[in-house]
C-alpha cells in the first residue's frame, strides 16, 4: 500500500501521524511511504530521519495526497484540502465530524473512506488512540487552568495550590474519564482542592479509590453543577460521547453565579464544547472571555507539547495502521469490529450513528456497507 504523511496545516499544530521508526517498518513490510517535506519539524523530527528510514520525501503537500492509497493525519482535513479528496482514498486521522456538518459534507460528496482514530473502540469499550491525546489534554487542562488564573493572564489572581495559611483554590471537573482522571491527578498534585462531576457512582468511587481518596465526588445534574459553579476557580470540561457531540453542561445563565476571573477549560471542545459559551479557539489566541469567565477553547490542545505527542500517538496508532496498510481496510474491519467502529464515512455514506444523529443524517451500519 502506498501511504502518505502530510505536514498539519490547522494552525499551530505540530504534531506529525507517523515517526521515522513506523516508516522503517512499513517499508520492511513491503509499502511505500511518501512524506511531506517538514511534516516531521514541528516534532522534531526532520527530513533526513524519514529518508534514512526508507520514505520517499516530496516538496509538495498535493503531490502526497494524489499519489498515496491511505492519507494517515493528526486533525481533521481543513478547507484548503477538500481539493485533494477522491473517491479511492482512506483517510485516517482525529475527525471529530459531529460539530463539523462542512467537512462531513465534503467527505460523503467525494465518496472517501474516512476512518477516525476517536471511534476506534474495541469489545471492552476503550477508546485507544484517543486515550494517550486525552491523557495530554488533561493534564495540560491543570496547567494552562493555572496559568490563566493568574491576574495578569486574565484570571482573579488565584495560586492553585494556596499557601501556609491560605486556602488552596477549587478546582471543579465535568467527567470522570481519562480527560478527568489526568486532569484531577494534576490538579491535585498543584495542592488544589479537586471535586469531580459524573453520571455514575460506580465510577466515581473508582476514580476516588485511584487518587487516594483526596477528591471529593458529585452526581453531574444541573443543580448541581450549578451550585458547584459557585466556588470553582477553575473548571474543566471533561465530557465525552464517543464520536458524538458534547453535552452543553454549563449554561450561559450559570456563568453569573461563577467568581469573576474564574477560568473554564473545555476540552470538549473538538466535539462542540460542554459550554453554552465555548467556541473554538488557537494556541496563538487561546482565551476569551463572557461574563467575567475567561474561556480556554483550544480545539488542539496536545499539539502544543507536539515531541510528547507525537510519540503517544504513534505509538496507539500505528499498530492499527500496519493492520490496514498489510490486509486492506476492509478485510482488517471485518476481523475487528473495535477497527471497524472507527469508520465513520465509506464511500459516500455515513456509518456512524452518533454523527447522524448530531447532524440530522441518515446513516448505515458499518457491517451493511462492508458486505
Amino acid at each position: 500500500m502506498i501511504i502518505g504523511v502530510v505536514k498539519e496545516i490547522k494552525e499551530q499544530e505540530n504534531r506529525v501521524a507517523l515517526m521515522p521508526a513506523g516508516v522503517r517498518t512499513l517499508v520492511a513490510g513491503g509499502h511505500r511511504v511518501l512524506v511531506e517535506s517538514g511534516a516531521g519539524r514541528g516534532s522534531g523530527l526532520g527530513d533526513t530521519q524519514y529518508r534514512a528510514a526508507g520514505a520517499e520525501m516530496l516538496a509538495e503537500a498535493g503531490e502526497v495526497w494524489s499519489r498515496a492509497e491511505l492519507v494517515i493525519k493528526v486533525k481533521e482535513p481543513l478547507a484548503p484540502e477538500y481539493r485533494y479528496l477522491r473517491e479511492d482514498l482512506i483517510i485516517f486521522t482525529y475527525l471529530h465530524l459531529a460539530p463539523l456538518p462542512e467537512l462531513t459534507e465534503k467527505l460523503l460528496a467525494a465518496k472517501v473512506i474516512a476512518v477516525a482514530y476517536e471511534t476506534v473502540q474495541p469489545a471492552d469499550g476503550s477508546l485507544p488512540i484517543l486515550a494517550p491525546m486525552s491523557e495530554v489534554a488533561g493534564r495540560l487542562a491543570a496547567q494552562v487552568g493555572a496559568h490563566y488564573l493568574e491576574m495578569a493572564s486574565g484570571g482573579r489572581g488565584i495560586l492553585l495550590g494556596g499557601v501556609t495559611g491560605v486556602e488552596p483554590g477549587g478546582v471543579v471537573i465535568l467527567g470522570g474519564g481519562t480527560v478527568g482522571r489526568n486532569a484531577a491527578q494534576i490538579a491535585l498534585g498543584m495542592g488544589a482542592s479537586v471535586k469531580v462531576l459524573g453520571r455514575t457512582p460506580e465510577k466515581l468511587k473508582r476514580l476516588k479509590n485511584q487518587l487516594g481518596g483526596r477528591i471529593e465526588t458529585g452526581i453531574s445534574t444541573p443543580e448541581q453543577i450549578a451550585m458547584d459553579l459557585g466556588t470553582a476557580d477553575l473548571v474543566v470540561g471533561a465530557v465525552l460521547v464517543p464520536g458524538g457531540e458534547a453535552p452543553k453542561l454549563i449554561t450561559r445563565a450559570m456563568l453569573s453565579a461563577m467568581p469573576r476571573g474564574a477560568v473554564i477549560v473545555d476540552v470538549a471542545i473538538d466535539q462542540g464544547g460542554c459550554c453554552e459559551t465555548s467556541h473554538p479557539t488557537t494556541h496563538h489566541d487561546p482565551v476569551y472571555e463572557v461574563d467575567g469567565i475567561v474561556h480556554y477553547c483550544v480545539a488542539n490542545m496536545p499539539g502544543a507539547v507536539p515531541r510528547t505527542s507525537t510519540q503517544a500517538l504513534t505509538h496507539a496508532s500505528f499498530p492499527y495502521l500496519k493492520v490496514i496498510a498489510d490486509q486492506g481496510l476492509a478485510t482488517a474491519a471485518r476481523h475487528d469490529p473495535g477497527l471497524a467502529k472507527g469508520i465513520n464515512i465509506w464511500r459516500g455514506e455515513l456509518t456512524n450513528e452518533a454523527v447522524a444523529e448530531a447532524q440530522g443524517r441518515e446513516w448505515r451500519g458499518v457491517g451493511e456497507v462492508l458486505e
